[in-house]
């Protein structure tokens, strides 16, 4: 049975109140911001002509980072149409709550723009308009772009993915793995069963000491000798991570880290070219991503959306611009492959359209499809059982630098299809290409920390309303 709005409203409600009950004493005070987002967010898309209750919106949580996401309202599979007044009905509601400063979504399906909104503000304390040409950091999301121009390298011959990462970053050859602590608080170290190699980088497995890892021991190892420091180069971040212990066997675990770094790292080495440069010689340039790279000069700093703090209330800050603007508004020694880029929402679209067009746009090819295939295939054995926070992404594996969806998505997960591939930024940025609707999605906001609001569920669930 259909329900009427009144229904879908007040259910949706509901809905929301549970929500935030569940998710504990430290939640309540989100409760009702989350009750007004659905509220919004329902009536939007009941007005907007949405037709069952399972098709409106995907439960919201408000967890921490990596957040669990919520059910797919109409699970997965071939889309018939893409309907832009229900992603702009999601999308506005965001804003309208106040549970968003600014957010913007572009999507193109079968090589056709069939959505771009944008709504709220890119700046809202100088009042910017979230827009089209807005500036953003994109922070993880540039691992992709980091992928992409290290597989052009394994085109050209210069490495193979099995190849020890020591052929060409010697000062990780003598890395030893944490067994453990001896009684007086000494690492107690051994030797890897087998060499890191290339594919250990580009997949997460590699074991290099990282902030995420739970050990005590390896956590204060990072934050005391802070191997990515932005005052050093990539060359001086190998050096620090090689006298550090690795978390674990390589191949063993899959665990985020710096392993993007090294992979930047290896370009440098293989290429002859600043990591920088390359990126802008072999990628912006040739697809015309004129607004893509790590420095944003004064003539475009106006465009720079601003960075916000979420609160518990559900309340947005906006951070100190010298904190958040640090990196991109410098030129820095290190150009990471794990972060830093910044980006127009059509700049990213254009290495997205790339890579679902298997390695080519307007007759620049960027990658050979094989290598994209490659890249968008999962590259992590079932013998990898613990795999951190991964799995809070759903059913997926992990390609070459981005996760691959390896099973339909159940309760519980947001939408998507079988073979899309996808990764998204610390400030809850977002990208997915799937091949089976030929879809290409970006979605654009800026907040701190990563999930506390419920949009990509809720972006995916309208993009893939009319799936079946």
């Amino acid at each position: 049975m259909t329900p009427n709005r009144r229904d879908v409203v007040g259910g949706l409600a509901a809905m929301g109140t549970a929500l935030a009950g569940s998710a504990g004493a430290a939640a309540r005070p989100y409760r009702v911001g989350v009750r007004r987002l659905v509220i919004v967010i329902a009536a939007a898309l009941s007005l907007s002509g949405c037709g069952t209750f399972a098709h409106i919106l995907e439960a919201p949580t408000v967890e921490s980072h990596p957040p669990p996401v919520a059910a797919a309202p109409t699970g997965a599979g071939i889309v018939d149409t893409i309907d832009p007044a229900k992603i702009d009905a999601v999308l506005k509601g965001f804003v309208d709550s106040h549970a968003l400063v600014g957010v913007s979504a572009l999507v193109f399906q079968n090589d056709r723009e069939v959505y771009f909104g944008a709504f709220g503000q890119a700046d809202r304390e100088m009042n910017v308009p979230m827009a089209r040409d807005t500036l953003v950091q994109i922070y993880s999301m540039t691992k992709p772009v980091a992928g992409v121009a290290l597989m052009q390298l394994y085109e050209r011959g210069l490495f193979k993915l099995d190849d020890p990462v020591a052929k060409y970053i010697p000062e990780l050859a003598d890395v030893k793995v944490l067994a453990g602590l001896d009684k007086d608080g000494k690492p107690i170290l051994e030797t890897p069963h087998r060499a890191m190699t290339v594919l250990d980088l580009m997949r997460h497995t590699s074991g290099l000491a990282s902030s995420y890892s739970t050990n005590p021991y390896i956590k204060s190892d990072v934050a005391r000798l802070d191997p990515g420091d932005k005052t050093q180069t990539l060359a001086e971040e190998a050096r620090i991570l090689g006298t550090m212990p690795l978390v674990f066997h390589p191949g063993e675990h899959w665990l985020y880290g710096p392993s993007v770094d090294m992979q930047a790292l290896l370009v440098e080495r293989l290429s002859g070219e600043k990591f920088d440069a390359y990126l802008q010689n072999h990628i912006f340039g040739p697809l015309k991503m004129s607004e893509t790279g790590y420095y944003v000069g004064p003539d475009r700093r106006g465009r720079l959306a601003a960075l916000y703090d979420w609160h518990e209330d559900g309340s947005m800050t906006r951070m100190p611009d010298d904190a958040a603007y640090s990196f991109n508004t410098q030129h820095w020694p290190l150009t990471p492959g794990t972060y830093g880029l910044a980006a127009t929402i059509d700049d990213y679209a254009k290495f997205a359209r790339m890579l679902e067009h298997e390695g080519e746009l307007d007759g620049m090819r960027i990658l050979k499809r094989e290598t994209v295939r490659l890249m968008s295939t999962n590259q992590l054995p079932d013998a990898i059982t613990d795999r951190s926070w991964l799995p809070s992404k759903g059913r997926v594996g992990f390609g070459l630098d981005f996760a691959v969806r390896t099973a339909q998505p159940q309760a519980g997960e947001s939408a998507g299809t079988v073979g899309e591939f996808f990764w998204d930024g610390a400030a809850d940025t977002l990208f997915w290409v799937d091949p089976v609707n030929r879809i290409v999605a970006v979605l654009f906001t800026q907040y701190f920390p990563f999930g506390k609001v419920p949009l990509h569920p809720a972006f995916r669930g309208a993009v893939y309303a009319h799936s079946h």
